[in-house]
Order: structure tokens, then sequence, then C-alpha cells
């Protein structure tokens, strides 16, 4: 079986913009380890798309682990904007709640 995360690079060189494929291949790099590679994924993803709340939740804690607590907070604050914003209000209170406890 192929490698995941080759099948979703390769996805992304013809349509580097793909959504599910962006969110996929961050998800395959948390899963293996590679937080950095994560939070670029997210954060491209973050560029390209207007996310209701769930990707800046995700940004956030990756970049907890990897120690950037300021760049973590400023990823659930705008995430609670976002989720304010498509009327989400328990993924709002879900990035307050990680915004309080932000650590790094």
């Amino acid at each position: 079986m192929e490698n995941r995360i080759e099948y979703f690079e390769r996805m992304l060189a013809d349509n580097p913009n793909n959504p599910t494929g962006l969110l996929a291949l961050a998800n395959e790099y948390g899963k293996a380890g590679r937080d950095e590679d994560e939070a670029a994924v997210l954060r491209r993803y973050l560029d390209a798309h207007e996310d209701e709340g769930n990707a800046y939740l995700r940004l956030g804690e990756v970049l907890e682990r990897l120690g950037r607590g300021d760049e973590a907070r400023a990823a659930y604050s705008e995430g609670v904007g976002k989720a304010e914003k498509f009327g989400h209000s328990g993924m709002a209170e879900d990035l307050r709640s990680a915004l309080d406890g932000a650590r790094g």
C-alpha cells in the first residue's frame, strides 16, 4: 500500500490548494509526529481557505506542542472570531478554553 503522506503530497502537487488534501496531509503529518510539517500545512490551508474554527484549534494545539505559545494563542484567538462569524458557538467555546489554557 502506498504511503499516505506521499499520496496526499502527490495529490497536492496537482491541486495545491485542495482543502481535503491539505487537511488530510496535516492529519497524516500529525500521526507521524511531524509537528513542524503539520503546522506548515495547516497554515497553508488557512491562507487559502476560510475555516470555521477547527483548523485554528488544530494549529494552536500543534504550536503548543512545539513550544510556540504566543503563536498558539494567536491561532486560538483568530479561530474564536471565525467560529463566531459562522455561528459555531460550541467551537468558539472550545477555542476560548484552549486560549485560556494555552502554554508554551
